[in-house]
């Protein structure tokens, strides 16, 4: 079974905590300012996010950094 990468494991994180909260990727993109079609890169690990947007989509989803890195 390969092992999933960082981008990966963030994606998915992303995408858990952000459906878990009931927000769309548009709904997510908007309180992060960023764009939609940029969210879905980043939870199906097309994109290497950086250190600023990462921290973006932490305050848009309420949660620590460490919770999207787990």
């Amino acid at each position: 079974m390969k092992t999933k990468t960082i981008l990966e494991k963030f994606g998915d994180n992303v995408r858990e905590i952000r459906k878990s909260k009931g927000f769309s990727q548009e709904q997510l993109s908007f309180k992060a300012d960023l764009h939609r079609t940029y969210i879905g890169m980043i939870e199906r690990a097309e994109k290497n996010i950086t250190l600023s947007n990462i921290e973006k989509i932490a305050k848009a989803l309420e949660v620590e950094i460490s919770e999207l890195l787990k």
